[in-house]
């Protein structure tokens, strides 16, 4: 399987996605959350303990394609990732993640945030040895 930045360097905006399968369970996920304006499921290749993802129903590209009516989904977006972390025992912090187009690392082109933890994380994100956080 093509490593993050492989797929990102090929990954497109517009048509189906592998989320919007998940969300009409077309293919399968391990779902710990959905409502009427989102779903959350853990990460088939998790970087930590805790790693899942939270994602609205409506299909929108990516951050750099929110508009003005969105604000209230990414509102939900971010009320979702807080109320599963508690679920998921994150009571010492987490990380969110939501990546960008192809320098961004972003694969699936249906905006998402990682929601990632159960361990101390390192700072900057990707560095190998941890640092103090700030």
């Amino acid at each position: 399987m093509a490593d993050e930045q492989t797929l990102a360097q090929t990954a497109k905006a517009g048509g189906d996605t592998i989320f919007g399968k998940i969300i009409r369970k077309e293919i399968p996920a391990d779902i710990l959350y959905e409502d009427d304006t989102t779903i959350a499921f853990k990460d088939v290749n998790p970087t930590a303990p805790v790693h899942f993802l939270v994602i609205p129903k409506k299909p929108i590209s990516g951050i750099s394609a929110v508009e003005k009516d969105d604000v209230q989904i990414l509102g939900e977006l971010m009320y979702t990732a807080k109320k599963v972390a508690q679920e998921q025992g994150l009571t010492n912090g987490y990380r969110l993640v939501v990546n960008d187009g192809k320098d961004g690392c972003q694969s699936v082109y249906h905006i998402h945030i990682h929601v990632i933890g159960g361990k101390q994380l390192s700072w900057p994100p990707g560095t190998e040895v941890p640092v103090a956080c700030l």
